[in-house]
């Protein structure tokens, strides 16, 4: 798919249509700002139009986890003229009416990271969410094949990708010997600081539990305070009776992988996200047909193998 769609991009860039040698504005709208996440679908953004030479990324969106402001800034972007739209919906329901109004003024829209799917958005590509949160969850399983009781700390309640996230670890758990708490999962809104807390919170609230599964990694993009969080639970994080697997593969995570704060990292691939979009946005602009859906891959990485994704 990825060859088909730069192939693609290349050919409409050489014989694009009179008018488009100006070259065309793509936006691409995440969740927050704050979030390093998406600095990296923002680095391949950038990277890829550069490389096609008639392609501007435009990268902008709420500075917090604000779905009202990211709607706000859409119709800001629609207002302004872009060529085009990738946007990580914070909440889909939100969303579904600016889309709308995007498709009838005749921009292309698609989603990354998070999808709406019942909206009128042409393609999505990012992580099949359901997916992820199976492969958290069979991480926890390879980590700690004896079971026990789990919590998760997921971002906004609203937010389709992350709920998709949430039901696919209890699937994957499900009959395995792991109960999953009251008041489970937590939501953090996407703030860093919260959710570390709210790790703190969960071990108040349930002194035995056994694991910890944030389905972000919004505990770890925090690094000081996480490895607090660590350090003051570090004769029971040693001893195996406290067990973190954790969403995400950002550098930050990957040394603190090696420096021995994590038990194990599933990670998505945001800067090819990020590069995936101007090219899907770019053929659609130049008429193409492309798939509705593109699945990046996901990225298991223990104690084992950190070594290799940190070079």
């Amino acid at each position: 798919m990825r060859k088909q769609l730069l192939a693609a991009a290349i050919l409409a860039a050489l014989v694009s249509p009179a008018g488009a040698q100006d070259g065309y504005r793509f936006a691409i709208v995440p969740k927050a700002m704050n979030n390093p996440f998406f600095d990296l679908s923002r680095d391949g953004c950038m990277k890829r139009a550069e490389e096609l030479g008639n392609v501007e990324c435009v990268y902008t969106g709420p500075v917090e986890h604000e779905p009202a402001t990211q709607v706000q800034i859409i119709q800001d972007l629609i207002s302004q003229g872009v060529d085009g739209l990738a946007i990580s919906v914070s909440d889909a329901g939100a969303v579904t009416k600016v889309i709308q109004q995007a498709v009838d003024a005749g921009m292309p829209v698609i989603t990354f990271d998070a999808d709406a799917p019942d909206s009128v958005r042409q393609a999505y590509v990012g992580t099949n969410n359901r997916e992820f949160g199976r492969q958290l969850g069979e991480l926890l399983k390879q980590v700690r094949p004896e079971g026990g009781t789990y919590a998760m700390i997921s971002g906004g309640p609203a937010a389709d990708n992350l709920n998709e996230r949430v039901e696919g670890v209890r699937e994957s758990l499900e009959g395995s010997g792991w109960t999953e708490v009251s008041g489970s999962p937590q939501f953090c809104n996407d703030d860093m600081a919260l959710a570390v807390q709210q790790m703190a919170d969960l071990l108040t609230a349930n002194p035995d539990l056994d694991a910890i599964v944030p389905v972000g990694g919004w505990p770890m993009f925090v690094p000081g305070a996480y490895r607090a969080f660590v350090d003051a639970n570090r004769e029971r994080f040693d001893s195996g009776e406290l067990t973190l697997v954790v969403a995400d593969t950002l550098p930050v995570q990957l040394e603190a992988l090696r420096d021995g704060y994590v038990h194990g990292l599933v990670g998505q691939r945001p800067f090819e996200m990020g590069e995936l979009a101007m090219d899907i946005l770019l053929a659609l602009k130049e008429g193409q047909e492309v798939e509705e859906i593109t699945s990046s891959c996901l990225d298991v990485v223990t104690r084992e193998n950190v070594d290799q994704f940190l070079q």
